[in-house]
């Protein structure tokens, strides 16, 4: 009789630990899966960032090339400007002249504002009237 309850008291205690390693093992399962979903979102977050720097990226090679095209159009303007400085006034009297023109100046508003003699009035009227 000893010898009996003895058994079933092991197939019990058997039995529990059967039962308690496979809800363990189940939650391992579980906690295996979890891990599993935040890998996946950890590796497209990744990949997501990654995209973005590459797209960081791309616009600062663009943004430099653009500033090297600005400086190449930039750096001849100083002397441009001294050039334009250092002109004939009189070029720009006839420059200035064909703008009154086209807003409709006469011949003697030109030889007062302009300086032009009535001869070079008359001539730029003529030819800048339409």
């Amino acid at each position: 009789m000893i010898l009996e309850v003895a058994v079933i008291v092991l197939f019990l205690f058997w039995a529990g630990t059967l039962a308690m390693f496979l809800a363990y093992i189940r939650g391992q399962k579980q906690i295996a899966a979890q891990q599993a979903q935040g890998d996946a979102l950890r590796d497209q977050r990744i990949k997501d960032l990654a995209r973005r720097v590459e797209d960081y990226q791309n616009g600062n090679v663009r943004m430099g090339e653009d500033l090297h095209e600005l400086r190449a159009i930039v750096a001849p303007l100083p002397d441009k400007l001294a050039q334009l400085e250092q002109r004939d006034p009189s070029s720009l009297s006839f420059a200035q002249a064909a703008r009154l023109v086209g807003m409709g100046a006469s011949v003697s508003e030109l030889t007062q504002s302009c300086g032009l003699t009535q001869a070079e009035a008359e001539l730029m009227s003529k030819l800048h009237k339409n």
